[in-house]
C-alpha cells in the first residue's frame, strides 16, 4: 500500500501551500499536483527527487510510511526531534577552564582530550564550531578576571579583522584573550593589544599561533562586573594615546 498521495497532501498543507504554489516549486502544472494527491497519477522520478529534497525525506518514507500517524510519530514530530538533535550537536561548546590550559596546549588536537572537557550549549549561537575559555587577570578590563569567553573557530589568519578580540592559542604565550592588530607591511607578525591600557601591546610571530577563536560572547558573574571612575578613565585614555603612538611607530 502506498501512502504517497496522502503524504503529499499532508506535507503541502503543513507548509501552508496551495496546489498552485506547490506546483510552482516543483516546476510542474497545478493539475499534476491534484492528480498525485488523488493518486490518479504517479510523479516522475525527478519530481520525486525534488519532493524528497524539499522535505528531507527518503522515497521509502514518502511511499511506505504514513507521515500523519500520531502513534508512530508524525513527520513534523520527527523533524522537530531531528532539528533539536542536530542543533544541540552543532552548538556543543567545549569549556577550557584555567586549570586545563596547560593540558590544552598539548591536547588541543586530541579527540580523547577534548571529549573529557565539559560542554554546554547556547541556543542563540548560529551553528558552527565554538569553544569557551576561562580568562584570569585584569589585562582585558573592564572584562573581569574569571570571565568565560565563547569563541568561534577561525581557520585562516587572513580572516582576522584588526581590533577585534580573539582567544589566541600559541606555542610560547599559551592561551590569551587579546585584540589583534595586523599590518599589511609585516605579514609574519601580529600585535596583541589589551583593553586595559596599563598593559603594553606586544608582537607575536604568526607561525607561533596554534589556534584562533573570535570572541562571540562573554559570560561573567553579575557581581564581578568592573566599574570605572572618572579619574581612572582619564588616566587610561592618556596611557592609551601614548600606546597608540608607540604602536604606529612599531608597525611602520
Amino acid at each position: 500500500m502506498s501512502f504517497a498521495g496522502k503524504n503529499l497532501r499532508y506535507l503541502r498543507r503543513l507548509r501552508g501551500w496551495t496546489q498552485e504554489e506547490f506546483a510552482n516549486k516543483l516546476k510542474i502544472k497545478r493539475s499534476l499536483v491534484g492528480a498525485y494527491e488523488e493518486e490518479r497519477a504517479e510523479p516522475r522520478l525527478e519530481v520525486l527527487q525534488n519532493i524528497c529534497s524539499i522535505f528531507k525525506l527518503s522515497l521509502d518514507d514518502l511511499f511506505l510510511k504514513d507521515l500523519t500517524d500520531e502513534k508512530a510519530g508524525t513527520y513534523l514530530d520527527k523533524r522537530r526531534l531531528m532539528k533539536m538533535s542536530t542543533d544541540a550537536e552543532q552548538r556543543q561548546i567545549q569549556f577550557v577552564p584555567v586549570k586545563a590550559a596547560a593540558g590544552y596546549l598539548a591536547g588541543y588536537a586530541d579527540p580523547e582530550f577534548l571529549d573529557e572537557l565539559n560542554t554546554f550549549t547556547l541556543p542563540m549561537l548560529a551553528p558552527g564550531q565554538y569553544r569557551a575559555f576561562e580568562i584570569i587577570g585584569d589585562s582585558m578590563l573592564p572584562t573581569p578576571s574569571g570571565s568565560v569567553i565563547v569563541g568561534e573557530k577561525v581557520e585562516n589568519l587572513e580572516d582576522v579583522k584588526s581590533s577585534n578580540a580573539y582567544i589566541v592559542v600559541s606555542k610560547n604565550n599559551g592561551i590569551v584573550y587579546k585584540r589583534i592588530n595586523r599590518s599589511n607591511r609585516v605579514r609574519n607578525k601580529v600585535m596583541l593589544v589589551s583593553d586595559n591600557p596599563q598593559y603594553e601591546p606586544y608582537p607575536i610571530n604568526t607561525e607561533e599561533i596554534i589556534e584562533l577563536w573570535k570572541a562571540q560572547m562573554i559570560i561573567t558573574k553579575a557581581t564581578t562586573q568592573q566599574r570605572w571612575d572618572v579619574g581612572q578613565i582619564a588616566g587610561m585614555v592618556n596611557t592609551l594615546q601614548e600606546q597608540v603612538s608607540s604602536l604606529k611607530k612599531k608597525m611602520n
